[in-house]
């Protein structure tokens, strides 16, 4: 099993308490910077690049690399690249995020230290866990290509399909003054209240079937587990949407109609829609 294999391999053990220090020690590096800035929001458009730093970690301290190597630093690196230049772009002028802004209300003058444990450290904790399988395909051995990898690459591809355009639909939405107020209820957005972060999910369960293309991989099935009920209960749908039942009135009835999470099949034929109906409310 893992733990067996990680007490009977000292260098396994080693690899990952580099991956742990190394993501804690990024994040307390953010930290400073988060002060000097008076942001904590920082974190968040981090948070991509968290990943992308794991993965290379444990990338440059294999020394077999194969082919499942060089696609999930490469994916990786994709998704990691594109989702925290997205979060940067979409809230360079914002200021810093409603959540941090309370946290450091109600902590005052002691929330630059809190902030460290409550937000830097924590995020470089859950990044750890979640990377789990990227962990083990590192470290569970070589193992030849399977129709494993192929429904690894498909889940990926599926899950960045899903973050990007439905990103995409919600910036050209915002983007009409006119719609201030609706709800998006076309596009991606027919299909799941939250396109964006079923596809986040997805891309983490992808890499779970590449970890369990290798012995034991399957042990890791925490880390995508972690992430998925992270965007559906507690930092994704569930935080978000406590905001927008009293924002937008028409909201409720798009609850009614569309899934939070998993995209429901039968909405298919609308998620073509790219411009709004007339017909239909929309936000």
């Amino acid at each position: 099993m893992v733990i067996e294999t990680i007490q009977n391999h000292p260098h396994i053990f080693f690899k990952m308490l580099s991956g742990f220090l190394g993501i804690q020690f990024f994040m307390l590096i953010s930290w400073v910077f988060s002060i000097k800035w008076r942001d904590v929001s920082i974190v968040d458009r981090l948070w991509g690049i968290n990943f992308i730093l794991l993965t290379g970690i444990y990338f440059f301290q294999t020394h077999d690399i194969c082919w499942r190597h060089w696609v999930t630093l490469i994916l990786i690196s994709i998704w990691g690249v594109r989702l925290s230049l997205h979060i940067h772009f979409r809230n360079q002028y914002l200021g810093e995020d409603f959540r941090y802004q309370t946290m450091r209300r109600f902590h005052g003058s002691s929330f630059w230290w809190y902030s460290l444990f409550s937000v830097f450290f924590l995020q470089g904790f859950l990044s750890f866990l979640i990377s789990a399988p990227i962990f083990w395909i590192f470290t569970g051995g070589m193992a030849s290509k399977s129709l494993l990898d192929l429904i690894a690459i498909g889940l990926w591809s599926i899950g960045f399909f899903f973050e990007v355009v439905g990103d995409a639909q919600l910036k050209k939405f915002k983007s009409d003054t006119a719609n201030k107020g609706k709800v998006l209820n076309y596009g991606l957005w027919s299909l799941t209240r939250h396109p964006n972060y079923f596809g986040d999910a997805l891309i983490w369960w992808s890499m779970l079937f590449f970890a369990i293309s290798t012995p034991n991989g399957w042990m890791t099935f925490f880390g995508p587990l972690i992430m998925s009920f992270f965007l559906r209960y507690i930092s994704g749908t569930t935080l978000l949407e406590k905001s927008l039942k009293t924002t937008k009135p028409e909201y409720a009835s798009y609850i009614a109609t569309t899934p939070a999470f998993i995209p429901r099949l039968t909405n298919i034929p609308k998620w073509l829609l790219w411009k709004k109906d007339d017909n239909k409310q929309n936000l």
